[in-house]
């Protein structure tokens, strides 16, 4: 007697319900995927700072305290504080409205990539880093130490143009490369844990780099008791792109560059396969014959040399004098962020840290047109942090499905 049973009536009269169509489909792959809780974790963010800009006011709390008789002043005042904050911000990011001529009015675009190139080189170390599972937490030291290394080879040599910059951005990466893979060899060799290693590298290389700025004979320069280097020759100063009314120069390029080479590194090489693989599942990759422990060690060599180029870029750049102990101006942690946001990806990278270029451009043109405090801005970029790293409660709010487990 066959187990199978023939369908009921009712059931041979059901009809199939039909195929989803491609619209659909498509619909529902962009509604569960990261790239929309991202920037709804962005949108998040200038929805609460939004807030933030109007409580801070000084108008808006005026208007506060008459809200019952008059409560269109406090809607009003709220609404010019935030469309003030936020039409300077675009001002002093993208496009300056109030400019004379064209050339001026695209300064702050300009401006915009200049601060990005930083934080998207160090962003694809920090996520080249997330992509084989380690959590590259010592951008702060890295940068100090290949700064430092191209600072000297900056200001130390006689060399031409295009050889000396070339040497100095090489030594900055090299540095930055040796720095990070102090963690990658120990994590391989011992199994300690990359997030402390990386960390307490951060205060040896501060550490190091005041120490090395401090001492004549070192880095600081002759004569001088404070804590700074010569200023960078200008044969190892990297260009500028636009003309001298600009101060966007070649650290864009390279960063530029960086981006496509870890894309191709990651979707196109053998390396990559292993970093991924590793990524996902460490001891399945060692039971596949991939050597876990030396992949660690590349991956790390690579990041730090991703990092070591941001601190080459903040030290040969055209708008410093030398090294200093605040040459990563933050972005090694900022770079953490940006790396958040871009889900890892190259391109997503790439995205962030224009995004994250235009915060800062804009921020110094929000506190001086509006008055509003630059930590705003600050607020603002923990938020989207906060948010990214809490999906679920992002799609909660936004009643999106839930993302399907592959």
């Amino acid at each position: 007697m066959s187990s199978t049973q023939a369908p009921s009536p009712e059931q041979a009269e059901r009809p199939t319900p039909p195929e989803p169509s491609q619209w659909h489909r498509a619909m529902h792959s962009i509604a569960t995927g990261n790239a929309l809780v991202a920037m709804l974790a962005v949108l998040l963010a200038v929805l609460v700072g939004s807030f933030l800009v109007a409580v801070t006011d000084e108008a808006v709390r005026e208007a506060s305290g008459y809200f019952f008789s008059r409560p269109g002043d406090l809607l009003n005042a709220a609404w010019e504080a935030v469309w003030g904050a936020y039409t300077s911000l675009f001002r002093g990011s993208i496009y300056n409205t109030r400019a004379e001529t064209f050339e001026l009015g695209i300064r702050p675009l300009t401006e915009t990539l200049k601060f990005a190139a930083p934080l998207i080189a160090a962003g694809l170390g920090v996520g080249l880093a997330f992509r084989a599972a380690m959590f590259n937490i010592g951008g702060r030291g890295q940068m100090l130490v290949a700064g430092a290394a191209a600072g000297w080879v900056g200001f130390s040599f006689d060399l031409p143009w295009p050889l000396h910059l070339t040497l100095a951005v090489l030594a900055g990466m090299l540095a930055g490369a040796l720095w990070a893979g102090i963690a990658g060899v120990l994590k391989a060799r011992t199994g300690a844990h990359e997030v402390i290693v990386t960390i307490m590298l951060n205060y040896v290389g501060f550490y190091l780099v005041f120490f090395a700025l401090s001492e004549q004979g070192l880095l600081q320069a002759p004569g001088s008791a404070n804590p700074k280097s010569l200023p960078m020759k200008e044969s190892a100063t990297l260009p500028k792109l636009a003309g001298d009314s600009y101060n966007l120069h070649l650290g864009f390029l390279l960063a530029l560059i960086a981006v496509g080479l870890v894309w191709w590194i990651l979707n196109r090489s053998a390396l990559g396969f292993r970093i991924r693989a590793v990524g996902l599942n460490p001891t399945a990759a060692r039971a596949a014959g991939i050597n876990v422990g030396r992949t660690y060690v590349v991956v790390m060599l690579i990041a730090g040399a991703l990092v070591g180029l941001a601190g080459a870029n903040q030290v040969l750049g055209t708008v410093t004098n030398g090294v200093s102990v605040d040459l990563d101006a933050g972005i090694g942690f900022d770079a953490i962020t940006v790396a958040l946001l871009g889900r890892s990806r190259p391109l997503g990278i790439l995205a962030a840290g224009l995004l994250f270029g235009a915060f800062k451009a804009g921020s110094f043109s929000m506190s001086a047109a509006e008055g509003i405090p630059v930590d705003i801005v600050l607020v603002v970029q923990s938020l989207i942090v906060l948010f990214i790293a809490a999906p679920p409660l992002v799609r909660a709010m936004f009643r999106l499905p839930a993302k399907e487990a592959k």
